[in-house]
């Protein structure tokens, strides 16, 4: 014992007398605590010793040499102290509260404040604090002893091997992948650059090769190589790697996050690896280092004693191997997995090639497996193969079978069906009847009979598809050619009629045979007839045309001075679409189609009006209406401007 200064030890009796603690003490003086106890117990001694000797005073008249003793009654028990020393804690009558507010995981301050509020607790923090302290100490953790049977269960992991000279001309550490049987303990042990989806399965194949057989399970940790998602129930593998398990019949089992406990084996494995076979070396290729793991496994690892089962890891490796699972005849064949959309043709896009998707619904998902030479199109809900099309070779390829085709109208094949209906119900019935049953093919042939239209009347090309409806006839050059027939046929009818304007009217055969009757001369004679519509061709004017028959013009539109932009009087349109020559004396209505001389232009307007005339009457009505007259000669055709028809008050202009 420490020997204090009579200061020191004043002070410390002093304190004890006062109910201080032994720890708080030894905060205040910085006295060791051992000293302060072996004072307190000498203060105690002392203590009891005067109060024994005060109740039991010395017997006074009794010789010390006699052996005859008075007799007396058992002393009492010594009086209690007034501040016995503390051996409890000053908590103890609250523990089953403070166990409940740890259980709440409140700290030991906020216990403290609780009970200074709650109960009236006179003590110091400090000593909630000890009573917490010793309430939190933990028993050590107690693991299980996994034992598996041979060739049942294979754990894996990743690690990091040594320093390797990389193509960047420096040193670095690749990845150790070691995978370790559990029963025996035999190791397979390999580094690489990079890790990926195919890697990682890859190396599972190269183990399962070198062990010469595959174990019934694989622990494995949450990594995205091999678990997506990770889950305590139901955890979601990578699809490779979970159709590469199943190649070979190996079943997955994940540990838990954060939990490494569960596949010590190979954890302890990569340390192994790490410490004694890797510790302090370098290599000039990765090849090298993996030659020096397989012949460290060999010489070293493999004869060595195994520490808890305390026999050879290669006995015990003989033992497990013909309990391994067989290999599968053929290795497993890589892919890469994709999402694909199907278009509103059928198909999807997959590395600027096109594949049929057909059965899969319009804008649906489809899963799709691309390997060397062919792709996969699978259900996402059952996962089942629906296609299956070799790999297209050129961007931009189709590969659709003709039963895969969908057709469906698009704005082109809209526009054509209306022109037909627009023509008469029996094209469009056609039309519809040749797209329904071939397609594109079938469209081709709606270009040919809607176009006819554009050189002859629509009432031919109707009739023509009544008749090849009626008959099955599906040749466009069939229908071009009863088309023809039909027009040349019409022609021949007009030739045998009077009824015509390029037809001069009888009387001006009659005249011409009375005149070469009489004077029996040879010299030709122009008629009277013939003089004067020549005369109203050349002297017509198209301005007094628009002011008869009220037309809108568009000044606008006009780009040269002997030229005229009209409505259209034939189709009504609201845009200008009739050009007149002002030199030549012709129009041409581009929205009707009509065109001709300015005698042709009056004669389809009054015949508009219900007046049908011949050429002769309509160019009688012409000199009557004074639009041709002698004040208009053709020589002064071209100083009639436009703008002079503007001053005129009866045309319209627009």
């Amino acid at each position: 014992m420490n020997v204090l200064k009579p200061n020191l030890k004043a002070t410390v009796i002093t304190l004890l007398e006062k109910g201080l603690s032994q720890r708080e003490i030894n905060r205040k003086t910085g006295i060791n605590r051992k000293t302060i106890r072996r004072y307190a117990q000498l203060h105690h001694r002392a203590i009891f010793e005067e109060t024994e000797s005060s109740i039991y005073p010395t017997l006074e008249g009794v010789d010390t040499g006699s052996s005859v003793l008075p007799v007396q009654n058992p002393p009492p028990r010594p009086p209690a102290l007034e501040n016995p020393p503390k051996n409890g804690s000053a908590c103890e009558p609250h523990r089953k509260w403070i166990e409940e507010q740890l259980r709440l995981g409140r700290n030991a301050m906020a216990i403290y404040q609780d009970l200074v509020e709650l109960f009236a607790f006179t003590h110091q923090y400090n000593s909630v604090k000890r009573f917490v302290r010793r309430l939190k100490k933990k028993d050590p953790r107690q693991f299980d002893r996994l034992e598996f049977l041979p060739g049942e269960e294979a754990q894996v992991d990743y690690g990091t091997g040594a320093p390797t000279l990389h193509d960047s001309g420096k040193h670095r550490r690749p990845r150790l992948f070691v995978m370790v049987l559990k029963y025996s303990g035999r190791a397979f042990r390999k580094v690489v650059w990079k890790s990926s989806k195919e890697t990682w399965c890859r190396l599972h194949e190269e183990a399962f090769r070198y062990f010469g057989g595959c174990p019934g399970y694989v622990a494995l940790d949450n990594l995205k190589e091999g678990v997506i998602k990770p889950d305590i129930y139901d955890p979601e593998l990578n699809t490779l790697y979970a159709a590469m398990l199943s190649h070979y019949d190996v079943a997955a089992d994940p540990a838990r996050v954060k939990d490494p406990n569960r596949k010590g084996t190979v954890e302890n494995g990569v340390k192994y690896t790490q410490n004694t076979a890797l510790k302090g070396r370098k290599f000039d290729c990765i090849d090298a280092q993996n030659d020096w793991l397989m012949h460290w496994e060999k010489r070293w690892a493999a004869p060595r004693i195994h520490g808890r089962a305390k026999r050879q890891v290669e006995e015990m490796f003989q033992e497990e191997k013909p309990c391994l699972l067989p290999l599968p005849l053929s290795p497993f064949v890589y892919f890469r997995q994709e999402i694909r959309t199907v278009y509103d043709d059928g198909t999807i896009q997959l590395d600027n090639c096109y594949y049929a998707a057909n059965p899969a619904p319009l804008y649906s998902q489809v899963v799709v497996r691309v390997y060397d030479k062919e792709i996969e199109i699978l259900d996402p809900q059952r996962m089942e193969v629906i296609r299956r099309h070799p790999k297209g070779r050129m961007p931009g390829s189709l590969l659709m079978e003709p039963r895969d085709r969908i057709f469906n109208p698009s704005r082109q094949t809209d526009r054509l069906l209306a022109r037909a209906e627009a023509i008469g119900p029996h094209t469009f019935s056609l039309c519809e009847t040749w797209f329904t049953e071939e397609g594109r093919s079938g469209q081709r042939r709606m270009y040919g009979l809607i176009n006819l239209v554009r050189h002859y009347p629509a009432r031919y090309v109707e009739k023509a598809a009544e008749l090849a409806k009626a008959n099955g006839l599906k040749s466009s050059k069939a229908l071009r050619r009863m088309v023809e027939r039909m027009a040349d046929d019409e022609k021949k009818t007009e030739q045998l009629t009077q009824n015509h304007p390029l037809i001069r009217p009888g009387e001006d055969y009659a005249v011409f045979w009375n005149q070469h009757a009489a004077g029996g001369s040879s010299r030709p004679i122009v008629t009277e007839s013939r003089v004067k519509l020549s005369q109203v061709w050349e002297q017509a004017s198209w301005l007094e045309v628009i002011r008869v028959f009220d037309l809108e013009v568009d000044p606008k539109r006009s780009r040269r001075d002997d030229e005229i932009w009209i409505k259209s009087p034939f189709t009504h349109e609201e845009k200008a679409s009739m050009h007149v020559s002002l030199s030549e004396n012709i129009f041409k209505d581009f929205s009707s189609g009509k065109g001709g001389g300015i005698m042709q232009f009056c004669r389809e307007m009054l015949l508009q009006k219900g007046r049908e005339m011949t050429m002769s009457e309509v160019a009688r009505w012409m000199v009557k209406e004074g639009i041709a007259t002698a004040n208009h000669p053709k020589s002064l055709v071209k100083q009639q401007q436009f703008p002079v028809a503007v001053e005129r008050p009866n045309i319209s202009v627009t």
